[in-house]
């Protein structure tokens, strides 16, 4: 009784995901093998056409560095968040999830204006003379770095503060008490326990990276192009069906990987504990 009643429960909700995700999935499945050229022409124009290899290969290296340099800042943020009274704790912490509130394209257009040859930044590195010359950020890959990391910051904040803020501090005292030196501590005790949240943020931003569009849409140049930029392409201007769904088949075959990859170190139900 309690199963059928759980089964009448469950049906609408597997009915919505069913012709809202997995329906129109399929479809685009289809449409990928659909080319007149052949079932598989979509695919080996993508495989070996060498425009489309580069852009391949951007898209993996710009979500690798974003995800490393997030990692990096969200851990020494969590740390100090760790560190602060809890008054302060909360200020930082809604400065942190504030941006989540806002627009991304509002975002990336205010980054246009720091980055640009005389915006802000350039000024100020100029100013403190550590430049002789505007640096190319805008419409380069580093201003597109820098905006996809601002956006996903918070999405690797989030999971690393949870695993720091389940760590024992007495352990790190027993550590420190026992003549382990801070890196040593650092590197033995507060890493390993706080790898599960650390795979949780790479996973989080390495997945949302993949499939960026506004920020490097705007704030890259034409040699800054991504996969999803391309899928746009293929639909808007070359109206290019099936290569647009093989594309888009490709995206979500990287994605299946990660999340597979990440699956062998960070359970499943590991994902819902970011908040």
């Amino acid at each position: 009784m309690r199963v059928a009643v759980a089964a009448l429960l469950l049906t609408p909700a597997m009915a919505i995901i069913a012709l809202g995700f997995v329906a129109p999935l399929i479809r685009l499945a289809i449409l990928s093998f659909s080319s007149p050229a052949g079932p598989l022409a979509a695919y080996r124009e993508l495989a070996t056409v060498d425009v489309y290899r580069v852009v391949l290969r951007n898209t993996l290296v710009l979500a690798l560095v974003v995800s490393v340099a997030s990692l990096a800042i969200g851990f020494a943020l969590s740390l100090a968040l760790m560190r602060l009274e809890a008054g302060w704790r909360a200020i930082v912490f809604a400065c942190v999830v504030l941006p989540l509130w806002i627009s991304v394209l509002v975002r990336t257009f205010s980054w246009m204006l720091i980055l640009e040859r005389n915006g802000p930044l350039n000024r100020f590195l100029a100013a403190l003379g550590i430049v002789d010359q505007p640096l190319p950020l805008l419409f380069a890959f580093p201003g597109v770095a820098i905006g996809m990391v601002h956006v996903l910051l918070p999405y690797a904040i989030l999971p690393i503060y949870a695993a720091l803020s389940r760590i024992d501090p007495a352990l790190l005292r027993a550590s420190g008490g026992l003549g382990a030196s801070r890196v040593t501590t650092f590197r033995r005790v507060l890493l390993p326990l706080s790898a599960r949240g650390l795979a949780t943020a790479a996973t989080f931003t390495f997945l949302l990276s993949l499939g960026f569009f506004v920020t490097p849409a705007l704030l890259g140049g034409p040699s800054d192009t991504t996969i999803s930029m391309l899928i746009d392409s293929f639909v808007n201007e070359r109206l290019d069906w099936p290569l647009a769904a093989a594309a888009s088949m490709t995206l979500l075959a990287m994605a299946l990987a990660v999340i597979g990859l990440a699956g062998r170190f960070v359970p499943v139900s590991a994902l819902s504990e970011v908040g």
